[in-house]
């Protein structure tokens, strides 16, 4: 019988053991490029938001803010 994974455990298969290089290489290599690497970078996402506590959690959230008002700035 043929093991089926499914797309969350593919991606943490496929870093989990990988050295921190391999790793910031790996997400450094998907932001702003090819859409089809958004999956991957949303589950190791979730990894990371899973083990953080409500402090960190806010911090994330607060980033993601200012990035999201500051992109909505009309340029000048």
């Amino acid at each position: 019988m043929a093991v089926t994974l499914n797309l969350r455990q593919a991606i943490v298969q496929k870093v989990s053991n990988k050295p921190d290089k391999d790793v910031i290489d790996m997400i450094e290599g998907s932001i702003d490029y090819d859409e089809r690497a958004l999956p991957g970078l949303g589950v190791l996402f979730e990894l990371i938001w899973k083990e953080s506590d409500s402090e960190l959690r806010q911090q994330m959230v607060d980033t993601l803010q200012h990035k999201l008002h500051q992109d909505d700035q009309p340029r000048a």
